[in-house]
């Protein structure tokens, strides 16, 4: 499913999410962190992959549109403490 909100949106809720968070949600949907870091703005192609994100300039950083809503949808269940952050030891 895929849905449309600004930029800067997009990165409030990257930039409030608890430390270990990134890394939560790569193991928990079998990804490579830095795939989970170019989904909140993040531009490492060279260890992390594309993840369906269009960004047209405009007001509060632009307009993303997210082709898929599965790692924002995991982002808000942190977030809403629905699920546990795994920080290694």
């Amino acid at each position: 499913m895929s849905t449309t909100i600004t930029f800067n949106q997009l990165r409030r809720i990257k930039d409030s999410l608890p430390e270990g968070a990134t890394r939560t949600i790569a193991e928990n949907l079998n990804l490579d962190v830095e795939t989970v870091r170019n989904y909140f703005g993040g531009a490492n192609y060279d260890r992390g992959k594309s993840v369906g994100i269009h960004i047209e300039q405009g007001p509060d950083g632009g307009i993303v549109e997210l082709d898929d809503t599965t790692i924002l949808d995991m982002a808000q269940d942190i977030l809403a403490g629905k699920v546990k952050i795994t920080v290694p030891v």
